[in-house]
């Protein structure tokens, strides 16, 4: 069984096919972490808690006499608030006359099939006839009365552990939640490493890689959406772990909100890691008998280093989370407008470079901002979701129409979330928006939110973009959201609730994609905040690719797109190639270099095909013909960082591998050039040890064994920013 419960011993024990997951009940019932990494056979762990009298660490009532007991340095599953521990908390909540102490105690535990759906949020599913099983376990209060169930989704067969909270109010009296953490681990020890994922509008999910220290290390959001900043995910390591070796532990959570991720090293060298909503700017006020529902949070353990943790997130992302069919379906070659035309266009213009694109194996033509309300440039028109006639004349539905006589399918830009006050919209409803009473507003790209905690806002953006989808055939959506949030006030809301403003816009967004997205799964919905900046868990729910990132620079592209691929599918990441010199950066990097960096994830064009020349078409052609031959093993094959374009200035290179292992393709791109240069060499990863390879090509054929451990010379004729791919099959 993947849950188990041992009487003798008071002991939850959680498995997967490779990990061990061990919690329990300390003779005050208090519910204690014991342990959680490979898989074990123990059932007593007992062992493993020491007993010492601790210089001002406190021991609760119940102990008496006894000082060696503190919940000071005890490892906990959901720490308590006020009640001996200094640590960070999971919870902390004001009741009654002023009170905040929080010491809930194990009061019962139940253990069912299947992976149960989260209340209102995003959260891993299982799939039929999938091995899994949910334990709840309760923890009461009796004299705050507050109550909180702890449920682990144990995904026996994908490594995966999902935990989540929620807390009840069981008292007379209002309950004031301040801060409650979707899952909390702890360490014994605290010789590790914090991986995270850092960085900012155009430069997304860079990596850092830093020593666990004394104090508190977090990481997080306040912007009202996952950011650019930081991601909704962390690793922690051990020292020598790396790419195929080590242990290392996964913290994500499935949110696109304000979020917090902490490691907390404390005075006795232990490490407490803790995942969840943001407390910055959070409060939530629970009448009697009310609940609060933590988002989920996915963990995951692997003592095969990075890789291994890379794999078992690509796969449940990929399997248990998406909605949309098309995470198994294949997706088109798309062409979008925006760095073809941005907001200088007509119809005529649009269909001419539709047409050109048609031209060159293009499937999907995607038309950009720009075609609704009075919307000439970036300051007006967004709320205003009807065609420009000033712009296209013939109409949303014929557009679509000629499009598809072209042979391909179509796609529109939305940002349903925000308003410009130069719109209609605006000007009937300026109470719909998000900002501070008495005071001008906050403007981020000449734009407000709209309100999402406000039922009627949210009825009015389902019907509006109900209405848009089923007025043309339109088979892709890409939804923008283009500034953070700034003010969180809403005129709905009383002056004791404005601390749950940011937690209901994203409850709020949740329900308009539940009526939205998934009731249009015909349609592929690609996500979109200023690129990548709500690029998250919560979003792959809805819309089975993201795009990654504004700056469509092929070099810098290396470092997002690797960054992201610690926790991402690589179907998960939109990448397209762009004209040179890059619109952001300037740089000029070969063609095929942008195709080649653009492969590395859902591929597509970001450019106008009128402009080209008749060999760039060509090389166009060739590279859609390229992808599509490895489509699947780029979609569904296991990934390998097979270099770090933060460790290795010379070249970054990356393979897809399927899971048959019979197929392979090896990318590699030249970023810094000696004179007289040393002859590099690559080691693949991946393959079959005792089967042969042929490399497209390349003449002989080579072992598994000798790729992985000789490796490959890097062609030492590829320049500076030149790049190579490297078909393998299996013979």
């Amino acid at each position: 069984m993947a849950v188990r419960y041992v009487a003798e011993t008071k002991t939850f024990i959680l498995e997967t096919k490779h990990s061990s997951y061990v919690m329990a009940v300390s003779r005050y019932g208090n519910l204690l972490h014991m342990y959680y990494g490979a898989r074990i056979p123990d059932t007593d762990l007992d062992y493993l808690l020491t007993f010492q009298d601790r210089g001002f660490s406190p021991n609760p009532n119940e102990a008496g006499n006894d000082r060696t007991f503190s919940l000071d340095f005890l490892p906990q599953e959901f720490s308590t608030s006020r009640n001996g521990d200094y640590r960070n908390p999971s919870v902390e909540l004001i009741w009654g006359e002023g009170g905040a102490a929080f010491s809930g105690r194990v009061a019962g535990y139940e253990v069912r099939p299947g992976a149960e759906r989260i209340d209102g949020m995003p959260a891993l599913w299982a799939a039929s006839g999938e091995k899994v099983d949910t334990l709840e376990i309760t923890l009461e209060d009796p004299v705050s009365q507050a109550e909180v169930k702890l449920a682990y989704v144990v995904f026996e067969e994908k490594d995966v552990i999902a935990r989540s909270v929620k807390l009840v109010n069981r008292g007379q009296k209002e309950l004031r939640l301040e801060r409650l953490m979707s899952a909390t681990v702890d360490f014994r020890t605290s010789d590790y490493d914090l991986i995270y994922f850092t960085g900012r509008h155009a430069m997304e999910r860079e990596l850092r890689r830093i020593p666990v220290w004394d104090g508190v290390h977090s990481i997080g959001s306040g912007r009202g959406a996952s950011s650019h900043q930081y991601n909704p995910f962390a690793i922690i390591c051990e020292k020598e772990c790396g790419e195929d070796q080590g242990e290392c532990w996964g913290f994500s959570l499935v949110y696109s909100g304000n979020f917090i991720i902490e490691a907390e090293k404390d005075q006795y060298k232990q490490l407490r890691v803790h995942a969840g909503i943001n407390p910055q700017n959070f409060s939530f006020l629970l009448e009697p008998g009310e609940e609060f529902q933590a988002p989920q949070a996915v963990l995951a353990w692997s003592g095969t280093g990075l890789t291994g943790l890379s794999h078992i997130y690509h796969r449940i992302f990929r399997e248990n989370l998406c909605r949309s069919p098309y995470r198994k379906k294949s997706r088109p070659i798309l062409l979008n407008s925006w760095e073809a035309a941005y907001f200088d266009f007509d119809d005529e213009k649009i269909l001419h470079i539709a047409s050109e694109a048609a031209d060159m194996g293009v499937e999907l033509f995607v038309l950009d901002d720009g075609w609704f309300g009075k919307r000439d440039n970036d300051s007006a028109g967004l709320g205003d979701w009807t065609v420009n006639r000033d712009k296209i004349k013939i109409g949303i539905g014929r557009m679509s129409r000629k499009i598809h006589e072209m042979g391909m399918q179509f796609g529109l830009w939305i940002e349903p979330e925000m308003v410009s006050e130069d719109s209609e919209l605006y000007r009937r409803h300026p109470d719909w928006c998000l900002r501070e009473p008495g005071r001008p507003a906050v403007r981020g790209r000449y734009q407000l939110v709209l309100d999402l905690s406000r039922r009627d806002v949210c009825d009015y953006l389902i019907s509006t973009m109900n209405g848009l989808l089923e007025k043309a055939e339109i088979e892709y959506v890409k939804w923008d959201m283009n500034r953070s949030i700034a003010e969180a006030w809403s005129a709905l809301l009383d002056e004791k609730r404005q601390g749950e403003v940011l937690h209901r816009y994203m409850l709020g967004l949740y329900y308009v994609m539940d009526q939205v997205i998934l009731k249009h799964p015909e349609i592929i919905f690609c996500g979109c905040s200023g690129g990548g900046g709500r690029f998250d868990p919560a979003m792959l729910y809805y819309q089975p690719q993201i795009w990654c990132s504004d700056n469509t620079d092929a070099v810098n592209r290396l470092k997002i797109q690797y960054g992201t691929s610690f926790a991402y599918p690589i179907s998960s990441m939109e990448a397209h190639v762009s004209v040179c010199p890059n619109h952001i950066t300037g740089r000029s990097v070969p063609f095929s270099t942008r195709g080649i960096t653009a492969m590395d994830g859902m591929f597509g064009y970001e450019l106008d095909p009128t402009k080209l020349t008749p060999e760039e078409k060509e090389m166009c052609r060739e590279q859609i013909r390229f992808y599509k031959k490895y489509y699947k093993t780029i979609m569904d094959g296991d990934y390998y960082r097979l270099s770090s374009p933060y460790e290795n200035q010379y070249f970054t290179a990356w393979q897809h591998v399927s899971q048959d292992q019979k197929k392979s393709l090896v990318s590699i791109v030249v970023t810094d050039k000696e004179g007289n240069d040393a002859q590099r060499f690559l080691k693949l990863r991946g393959l079959k040890e005792d089967a042969f390879y042929r490399i497209e090509g390349w003449r002989g054929k080579y072992s598994g064994k000798i790729l992985m451990n000789a490796g490959i010379p890097v062609p030492f004729e590829l320049g500076e920013y030149e790049g190579i791919q490297l078909g393998l099959k299996m013979i």
